[in-house]
């Protein structure tokens, strides 16, 4: 993103105008932005233009806020913020051992994906996940992990069926080698699911309600 237009978004955030319509005047912007009048009202075109935000003209002031695109773009540059200053190359999160609706199973399973499990993340999964809530804290990590490279999982079609694209993020579990398994368009999620060449419930004598701790490789 131009930083002079990530400048300008982080402004306008700043005076409210990310979830909400602020009413500001070409000078009071000129303010916030730290330039003239003029210049402000070149920079709001741009914006316009980019479809950054969107504005309501009055007659004294005008009314600005923050589209989708605008706060994605923001929050694309929080998160490298965040993995610059808060993390290196792994990540711990939180959570507790849940139970699934078995559906894991049945996935990971398929040839499709089990065979590019095998030779992407160097083991052959059991047939199942395990899945963990995130800890409340660590929900917007799972942001940070996404944001992340990860390995594709390319998805296919049998009997009819087509399976979409996962991505894998290599994690370990008390030592042991696993990763989260996500789907490639999926979007809010607050249960992991984790696959491992080991049924990781027997393995690490793990129910339901047990805290657990996954390390994840960034």
């Amino acid at each position: 993103m131009d930083e002079k237009h990530s400048f300008a978004l982080r402004r306008i955030a700043l005076l409210g105008g990310i979830d909400d319509y602020i009413a500001v005047s070409s000078r009071e912007l000129g303010n916030a932005l730290e330039m003239s009048q003029q210049s402000a009202s070149k920079r709001i075109l741009e914006l316009l233009d980019e479809k950054l935000i969107v504005r309501d003209l009055g007659t004294r002031k005008q009314r600005i806020r923050l589209t989708e695109k605008g706060k994605d773009l923001l929050k694309k540059e929080y998160l490298e913020y965040r993995r610059i200053f808060e993390y290196s190359d792994q990540m711990v999160i939180h959570g507790e051992v849940a139970s699934g609706l078995g559906e894991g199973g049945y996935y990971i399973c398929q040839p499709g994906y089990s065979t590019q499990f095998e030779e992407i993340l160097g083991f052959k999964p059991f047939e199942g996940t395990l899945n963990v809530t995130l800890a409340p804290e660590d929900v917007g990590k799972l942001e940070v992990i996404r944001s992340s490279k990860g390995h594709l999982i390319n998805g296919f079609s049998s009997d009819d069926r087509t399976f979409g694209n996962v991505i894998a993020y290599k994690a370990k579990i008390k030592n042991i080698d696993c990763a989260i398994v996500i789907p490639e368009r999926s979007h809010y999620r607050e249960t992991l699911e984790i696959i491992s060449h080991f049924h990781l419930r027997r393995s690490l004598g793990l129910v339901d309600g047990d805290k657990i701790e996954v390390k994840v490789e960034l």
